[in-house]
């Protein structure tokens, strides 16, 4: 089985969730396309629809599902999201497609998070994805530096620009075994944006395309 048919797997399990009249939170990246693909069917179901970048905008937009200003809404129901990686406490390193500040605005405003991946995302300890950090690009150098004596090796993503105007570091050799106190620090240095660990907003429903269909878990 394709990886791609994995994560259709998940994305259709994610389908579940979305209820009558429903504002949805959208995140970015190859799974959740495959969620956007799906709902197409039940689109006259949506309310409207809250998006973290302007690829997944744009996607929302072009099937007529209104994409609201967050700014607009209070709160939602569901957000459903992908991930780099996830551990067993539903943590995540996320970013991996420059999305990673408006996912985390997104993801705290919703009431749950709902994960889909295949399940090559999932692991014990984070870390072997290369970890974001967004950056003010002034600040880039001085980060990088801040960043090597917590252990890891920043490496500039050329080339790559975010939504916001901002760049990203992808910080590799890391092995991140308590994922809130590393967010907390690397959100702490002046110039970073926010960094792509998930972990005091984690997912709270976790679903994983497997060989065998898909598996479903949420947090304790």
């Amino acid at each position: 089985m394709s990886q791609n048919t994995k994560k259709q797997h998940a994305a259709r399990e994610a389908l579940k969730y979305v209820e009558e009249n429903a504002v949805l939170g959208v995140g970015t990246g190859s799974t959740v396309n495959f969620f956007i693909d799906g709902l197409e069917a039940i689109k006259s179901r949506i309310r409207g629809a809250v998006s973290s970048s302007q690829a997944s905008t744009a996607r929302l937009q072009k099937m007529g599902i209104p994409v609201l200003d967050l700014n607009e809404v209070d709160h939602f129901d569901i957000y459903v999201d992908g991930a780099d990686e996830i551990n067993p406490a539903l943590e995540m390193i996320k970013g991996g497609g420059a999305a990673l500040t408006r996912e985390k605005i997104v993801a705290a405003v919703a009431r749950k998070f709902v994960c889909i991946v295949d399940d090559t995302k999932t692991v014990d300890v984070l870390g072997a994805f290369p970890l974001p950090v967004e950056v003010i690009p002034m600040a880039r150098e001085y980060v990088a530096r801040e960043l090597k004596k917590l252990g890891g090796n920043p490496v500039w993503r050329k080339d790559c620009t975010t939504d916001n105007g901002n760049q990203i570091l992808d910080v590799h050799d890391l092995r991140i075994v308590n994922p809130g106190a590393l967010e907390k620090e690397i959100n702490a240095i002046p110039g970073v944006v926010t960094v792509g660990l998930f972990s005091k907003r984690g997912a709270d429903v976790l679903i994983v395309g497997t060989e065998d269909g898909v598996r479903v878990s949420e947090k304790s």
